[in-house]
């Protein structure tokens, strides 16, 4: 590969933070942004696995740390943001990958406490907002960066509070790309398909009926690993991606499509 091919994806030099980092496509991402030459920041509601993860990439020769976080508490997520620069002095790439995915409540919408909706939706719709909030003033002064989503493919089809949380997701990453942009700062989201790893399984099971029938209905790979979604997630946050802003990229073998 040519030089300059290789400079498009290169992250020499830049700082990338994972929230959800000690889950199975939080760690995925911080691999792959290390091994694309990122400094990595993995925060995690568990900080014992954050850092767990992290000690595993610089056993790997990488430079990470890892953190808790609870990303619905402005005041976590500013403290997140400060030891992040306290650390490298920088933030270039925010990565809002936590949410609630197996812990959903066995509800459906006609039923659900609100209680079980304001969790979910602040996890998986507020967190991202919170943390977006706390790392712009520093994105905004460097005149750069990149925010990515964690959406789902789940967010175009009727999926319940999960897929209604999502879908919401998608509305803030529009917003905040046309918002965030005169400041030198991309936003986009990925939404993944059937992801093969243990949180998708516990969620969604392999010998489910309803993973079954969906399978059924798509034409190209039916599942994949988190790490099928890296190649996406380099392309946003690289050079390679800089006029990329406010899409939801669909990576899910064309189970969803939208006109």
């Amino acid at each position: 590969m040519s030089e300059r091919l290789n400079s498009l994806f290169d992250l020499t030099g830049r700082v990338a933070l994972v929230t959800g980092g000690a889950g199975d496509i939080g760690i995925a991402y911080a691999r792959g942004l290390a091994e694309a030459g990122a400094s990595v920041a993995l925060a995690d509601l568990n900080a014992d696995a954050a850092q767990a993860a992290a000690g595993s990439l610089t056993d790997a020769g990488h430079t990470a740390i890892g953190m808790g976080v609870d990303v619905t508490s402005p005041e976590s997520a500013a403290a997140m943001v400060a030891t992040t620069m306290d650390s490298y002095g920088r933030v270039d790439i925010l990565i809002n990958n936590a949410a609630i995915m197996r812990q959903l409540p066995p509800y459906g919408l006609t039923t659900m406490p609100l209680a079980d909706f304001d969790m979910v939706m602040n996890v998986n719709f507020r967190g991202p907002l919170v943390c977006s909030q706390a790392v712009f003033p520093v994105m905004r002064k460097q005149r750069y960066g990149r925010i990515i989503h964690g959406l789902s493919a789940g967010a175009f089809i009727p999926g319940g509070i999960y897929g209604v949380s999502k879908f919401a997701l998608h509305g803030l990453t529009i917003n905040m790309a046309s918002e965030f942009a005169h400041f030198g700062i991309n936003v986009n989201a990925i939404a993944p398909g059937l992801v093969a790893s243990e949180s998708g399984y516990e969620a969604l099971p392999k010998d489910s009926e309803f993973r079954t029938a969906i399978e059924a209905t798509i034409p190209g790979k039916k599942s994949a690993p988190p790490e099928d979604l890296v190649g996406t997630l380099l392309l946003l946050c690289s050079p390679a991606g800089d006029w990329i802003n406010g899409q939801s990229i669909l990576v899910d073998g064309g189970w969803v499509t939208r006109l």
